[in-house]
C-alpha cells in the first residue's frame, strides 16, 4: 500500500515538475531580483531603504494615489456594467460557451495595443468621436489626455475579466433556490439582495481582483490615451526602468506597490469570506 502511496506522489510530482520549472523561472526568481534590486543601492550593492521611501517624494506620491483613485472608479464601473449584464445573460438561459457570451469575450482575443490606440482614434480632438458630433452640429468633447479618457481605457480593456467570473456564479445559482425564497413571498428586490447577490459575491470578488490589480499597475493605458499630461505610478516605474535605467529606485517603488496589492488582495479575501459565510446562512 506505501508502495504504491510512494509511486503516485512520485508521478504527480513529476507531472508538476514543468509548472514548478516555469513558476521558478518566471516567478519566483523575477521576484526575488525585484527584492534584491529594491532593498540595495545603486551604486556598491549594500543594503537600504531609501529606494522604498522614494514613495514619499510629492511626484511619486501624487502618481500613486492617483493611480488608487482611476482603479477604484474603473472596478466600480466595470462591476456596475458587469453585474446587469450577467443577470441577463443568466435570464436567457445563455450557455457559457454560447455564441452571444464569445462576443463579448472577443476584445480580448484582440491585441492589447491595438483595443488601445483604438480608443486613442475614438477620443483624440479630431478622431471619430468629434468627427461626428461635428457632423451633428454637437460640442466637442475633449478627453484625450486626461483621466476620463484612462478611465475608458481601462473599462474597456478589463470589463470581460469582470463579465466571466460574475456570469459563471450566477449561471451556476441553483434555480430552485430561486423559487423556494419566492414561495415563500419574496419579491424581486428581496430575492435578489437575499439570495442572489449573496451567492453571487465569490465571482464579483473575483472579479475585482482581476480588473483592480491590472488598473492599479498599468501604464500603456495612461502612456496612449493620457499622453504625458497624466502620469500614474505605473508609469514612474516604467521610467525608472526603460528610461532611467534605475533597477533599484524602479525596484524600491515596485516593491511598495506590491505591498499595497497584497493589502488590497486581502481585504477583498477577508470580504469574499464573509460573503460565503452570509451566503451559506
Amino acid at each position: 500500500m506505501r508502495n504504491k502511496e510512494t509511486k503516485r506522489r512520485q508521478k504527480n510530482a513529476l507531472l508538476a515538475a514543468p509548472c514548478s520549472l516555469w513558476m521558478i523561472a518566471f516567478i519566483i526568481i523575477p521576484l526575488l531580483m525585484i527584492v534584491y534590486y529594491g532593498l540595495t543601492k545603486r551604486e556598491d550593492g549594500s543594503l537600504t531603504l531609501e529606494n522604498l521611501k522614494l514613495i514619499a517624494d510629492p511626484i511619486n506620491r501624487r502618481a500613486l494615489w492617483l493611480s488608487l483613485k482611476l482603479s477604484i472608479i474603473s472596478t466600480i464601473v466595470c462591476v456596475l456594467l458587469a453585474y446587469p449584464l450577467g443577470l441577463m445573460l443568466r435570464g436567457l438561459k445563455i450557455k457559457s460557451n454560447s455564441f452571444i457570451v464569445l462576443v463579448f469575450m472577443l476584445p480580448m482575443w484582440m491585441n492589447f495595443l491595438l483595443r488601445t490606440l483604438a480608443w486613442l482614434n475614438i477620443l483624440e480632438n479630431n478622431g471619430i468621436l468629434n468627427t461626428i458630433l461635428k457632423t451633428l452640429r454637437l460640442p466637442t468633447l475633449h478627453i484625450i489626455n486626461t483621466p476620463t479618457a484612462i478611465i475608458l481605457g481601462m473599462v474597456y480593456n478589463f470589463l470581460p475579466f469582470m463579465i466571466l467570473p460574475i456570469y459563471n456564479t450566477l449561471e451556476k445559482i441553483d434555480e430552485n433556490v430561486i423559487n423556494a425564497a419566492r414561495d415563500l413571498g419574496a419579491n424581486g428586490l428581496q430575492t435578489f439582495f437575499k439570495i442572489i447577490f449573496p451567492l453571487s459575491i465569490p465571482g464579483v470578488i473575483s472579479g475585482i481582483t482581476m480588473v483592480f490589480v491590472p488598473s492599479l499597475t498599468t501604464f500603456v493605458i495612461s502612456n496612449i490615451l493620457g499622453g504625458s499630461k497624466v502620469l500614474l505610478i505605473g508609469n514612474v516605474i516604467e521610467q525608472q526602468f526603460q528610461k532611467l535605467n534605475n533597477w533599484n529606485s524602479g525596484s524600491g517603488l515596485s516593491l511598495v506597490l506590491m505591498v499595497f496589492i497584497l493589502l488590497s488582495m486581502a481585504f477583498v479575501g477577508q470580504d469574499e469570506n464573509t460573503g460565503r459565510g452570509a451566503a451559506t446562512w
